[in-house]
């Protein structure tokens, strides 16, 4: 006869869910593993077996079938006939060609050198300081420079991330008002790119460090946009360029803690003109208790970086207040990202 489940154990629903939390480190290495083999390529034109997937992977099958078998239980590929796999919307996500593809994010994220910080997340919550400096024994900045290979990876997930955020911004904020956008930090310029082409009679200028747009400036030289689209190298610490009636700054304010930030906003404020707008890129901290992306990014900034954090809307208006701003809203979009825009005091 059965009998009842133990008064002084938990409800049995919730360890299955701390468990997935726990491991969720398993489910993050398969999708690197994955992406890292080009299975979701190898599916483009139908389902294949386990067996084909591993000849071509130059893998074991019986250890390829079983991360595919977990990723399938989270719609990333679906298992069809006995030990066969085809792609789900979400597995699309991972083909190397995908308009909005997310195979070098999940590369980046399953990366060894990435994951060395997590095991030392306790570190920053003891000191408040950046547990990739312990693990790698210098900043993540500083280590990019010194590792191209990482670099590179790291470079291409945040234009993958771009391409996403860039659709994003375009459907949710109306640029017609504007004649000259400047994107501060803008790395490769894969928003800026797309705001441009979205907006015909808009001209915009990429800034970042020398280095960074000496990279971009082939690929935009070459592009539709090319002409709209000026180029300018320095350091957003000292100055940005002026003349810009939009200033746009995509993940750079949650790099830096609010002493530095501040230093960027008034740096914006002081090259713009009267009119003119600042608009930061962000996820903004949802108050309570609901699940957010933000929550997630704002313990990445904790593990990865010197004071960066997620904030929330009223922590936006104090640091604008501080850099001669005063935010006029937040625009949500459908990329999880929102836009915090801000005038002239």
């Amino acid at each position: 006869m059965p009998r009842d489940w133990p008064e002084t154990f938990p409800d049995p629903s919730l360890v299955p869910r701390l468990q997935q939390m726990v491991w969720g480190k398993a489910t993050t290495q398969c999708l690197f593993v994955a992406a890292k083999l080009g299975i979701a390529d190898l599916l483009a034109e139908g389902p294949r077996t386990v067996d084909f997937l591993a000849a071509k992977t130059e893998t074991n099958a019986e250890a390829l079938y079983r991360v595919l078998r977990l990723l399938a239980s989270h719609e990333v590929f679906e298992e069809r006939e006995t030990r066969q796999f085809g792609l789900t919307p979400m597995a699309e996500l991972l083909q190397a060609d995908a308009p909005c593809s997310f195979r070098d994010y999940a590369i980046v994220h399953g990366s060894e050198w990435y994951n060395r910080a997590w095991a030392h997340l306790l570190y920053s919550v003891e000191r408040n300081e950046p547990a990739f400096d312990l693990a790698c024994g210098q900043s993540l900045f500083a280590y990019m420079e010194q590792h191209p290979e990482a670099a590179t990876d790291f470079n291409n997930s945040m234009t993958a991330l771009s391409r996403f955020e860039a659709a994003g911004v375009c459907v949710a904020y109306d640029f017609s008002g504007y004649s000259t956008v400047v994107d501060v930090g803008g790395g490769h310029g894969r928003l800026l790119t797309e705001i441009l082409a979205a907006y015909p009679a808009l001209d915009g200028i990429l800034y970042d460090q020398p280095s960074v747009v000496d990279a971009a400036r082939p690929g935009l030289a070459s592009s539709p946009i090319g002409a709209r689209c000026q180029i300018a190298g320095g350091d957003f610490f000292e100055s940005v360029p002026a003349g810009g009636d939009a200033y746009l700054l995509k993940h750079i304010i949650h790099d830096w803690d609010d002493e530095r930030s501040v230093t960027i906003l008034r740096n914006c404020r002081e090259a713009m003109n009267d009119e003119g707008r600042v608009l930061v890129v962000e996820g903004v901290m949802p108050p309570g208790n609901e699940p957010s992306n933000s929550k997630l990014w704002d313990v990445v900034m904790l593990a990865l970086t010197s004071g960066g954090r997620e904030r929330t809307a009223e922590e936006y208006a104090e640091l604008y207040a501080q850099a001669g701003l005063t935010l006029t809203r937040v625009v949500p979009t459908h990329a999880v990202v929102s836009i915090v825009e801000g005038r002239a005091a």
